[in-house]
């Protein structure tokens, strides 16, 4: 397959992003984040539909390697299991699906950690509003193709 027969599949284009996931991987680790620390957290829960929740099932995977217990949450609830010393993680790229906005929502009004990524949206609006601490990631033609993005990070 060339580069002509991709056009003709791929009207928009994501080829061009795909080819730049090195990069854009590079300059996603090379960012500066504060360390986030959160003692006692007992549960993980990550939060995000589509290539957004992508992330959560690879972290997942890699935490099934120890005791933490770790849920993915892909829809509007959260397990009932949750509680101040869950530790939930909720990815929206565009910052503006209903779903993770709604358990964002949930998990703060049940007093659990927080810590949102998205590119904007409504989600850094709630979080601003909120005091929640909330990751600017970078949005690249759309949440797939943005995976290295807030995938790879230094702390």
């Amino acid at each position: 397959m060339n580069k002509k027969d991709l056009q003709t599949y791929d009207k928009q284009k994501m080829y061009d992003v795909y080819d730049k996931w090195p990069e854009i991987a590079e300059k996603s680790f090379l960012k500066k984040f504060a360390k986030i620390k959160f003692e006692k957290v007992d549960h993980i829960v990550f939060a995000g539909m589509g290539g957004s929740g992508a992330i959560g099932d690879i972290i997942s995977s890699i935490f099934s390697k120890n005791s933490m217990h770790v849920s993915i949450v892909k829809g509007f609830l959260l397990p009932q299991t949750v509680n101040s010393k869950t530790l939930v993680i909720t990815v929206s790229i565009s910052g503006n699906t209903k779903e993770t906005l709604v358990v964002l929502d949930s998990a703060r009004k049940l007093n659990c950690r927080i810590i949102a990524f998205s590119s904007g949206g409504k989600m850094n609006a709630y979080c601003k509003k909120h005091k929640i601490m909330h990751i600017n990631v970078e949005k690249f033609h759309s949440p797939r193709a943005s995976f290295p993005s807030f995938f790879i990070f230094n702390t």
